[in-house]
């Protein structure tokens, strides 16, 4: 680990609260349970983000307070509320899972503060429930499947089996990649998410083959995509009914999958947007210190998390500090005037990121670590399909 990277770390992130005034930040992330894996992955990005910063917004400080939604929508609201209503937070950022989002996004847009979502993006809040004080640093949810149905395309795959789990991020996958492959679905299976979520795929799986699709498009994030992986190459399918994936394999779950030898997720392809070989010096800086101080690459969660403070830094630091010029704060985050890791971006009326989507390949690097790389652009400029939903101007 970089000793001065880390000596800053420490005296940033721990001075935080020492502050009597600044830009407070209340993080919600999953800090337990078997998700816990990303939720850390995030907060090593918020981490580094402010460390990057030296704990300012131009003059102003900055203070994060974390807070564990516990994989759980009910406990998501309770520290939600907390960070509103006892700690007076300035903005409330995170939420890896849309079903916490949803649970908890009136009490911040209710109490006037600023919503950002560093992962999350269900459609229902890109549409009619669109706020003036809502922002994304990642995407809505349909967006990365609808590339992947693009790609599909592009391949020539004719038929798909579709597997992810039954919960909103679920639902909104399956109606993205349906929304733009032109081909026939052949059969849908929506399993058991949450603490107990169902990880055991073999049911599944043995439809899906008995099915004759083309290929098997999936979404399962974390731990789940692990044991769909195991369970999948045990079963030999690569050769006859590939895997097109979105969010489920990641550089979590790579060294994993390399350590137990899963070579069948070697040259998978996925969509997504962002990439750790984007060519723009945020990412080269994000990512290269975020290996060197957690030695291991940053996820896709890690960059749109380290965006997110990056986001509100810039608005802050565009106000002055002044925490109530509520306008000049929304001014300034519609402008996304900052450096992002994806590169240049503008926001939509609904302020979800219109931007790229690429098509990533897994691949080993230099030091034999497997990884991505971007393999095409799929889609340029891309605007979500419920912007028109939003009445937002």
């Amino acid at each position: 680990m970089n000793k001065t990277l880390t000596a800053l770390l420490a005296a940033t992130v721990l001075a935080g609260p020492a502050f009597a005034e600044g830009a407070k930040i209340g993080f919600v992330t999953t800090l337990t349970t078997g998700a816990a894996v990303i939720g850390n992955d995030t907060k090593n990005a918020v981490d580094l983000a402010i460390a990057h910063l030296g704990g300012m917004a131009g003059d102003t400080p900055l203070e994060v307070i974390f807070a564990d939604d516990g994989f759980s929508p009910e406990t998501g609201k309770q520290v939600t509320d907390k960070l509103v209503k006892q700690d007076d937070v300035d903005f409330v950022a995170g939420y890896l899972w849309s079903n916490v989002l949803l649970a908890s996004r009136k009490s911040v847009v209710d109490a006037d503060k600023f919503l950002i979502s560093a992962n999350a993006g269900p459609s229902q809040i890109a549409g009619v429930l669109c706020h003036e004080n809502f922002f994304s640093t990642s995407w809505q949810n349909n967006q990365t499947p609808m590339a992947m149905g693009e790609v599909l395309n592009q391949l020539g795959v004719n038929s798909l089996y579709i597997m992810a789990p039954n919960y909103a991020a679920g639902k909104d996958m399956v109606a993205g990649v349906e929304s733009t492959f032109d081909g026939e679905v052949l059969g849908t299976d929506l399993t058991k998410w949450g603490a107990d979520a169902q990880l055991d795929f073999s049911a599944e799986l043995a439809k899906a083959r008995a099915s004759g699709a083309e290929g098997l498009f999936i979404f399962y994030p974390g731990a789940a995509s692990g044991a769909f992986f195991r369970q999948y190459d045990q079963l030999g399918m690569k050769d006859d009914l590939p895997v097109y994936s979105v969010f489920s394999v990641d550089a979590l779950s790579l060294p994993r999958f390399q350590d137990a030898g899963f070579n069948a997720v070697m040259g998978s392809q996925f969509t997504q947007a962002w990439d750790p070989t984007l060519d723009n010096p945020a990412n080269a800086k994000f990512v290269a210190d975020y290996i060197e101080t957690y030695g291991s690459y940053p996820s896709f969660y890690a960059a749109q998390a380290y965006d997110s403070i990056n986001l509100i830094a810039s608005a802050v630091a565009a106000v002055g500090g002044d925490m109530d010029d509520k306008d000049g704060l929304r001014a300034a985050l519609e402008a996304a005037d900052y450096e992002s890791v994806r590169g240049d971006y503008t926001y939509g009326n609904n302020h979800f990121p219109i931007q790229n989507f690429y098509l990533r390949e897994v691949v080993e690097d230099e030091e034999g670590r497997w990884t991505t790389k971007v393999v095409s652009t799929v889609f340029e400029n891309h605007q979500d399909s419920f912007a028109s939903q939003c009445k937002l101007p």
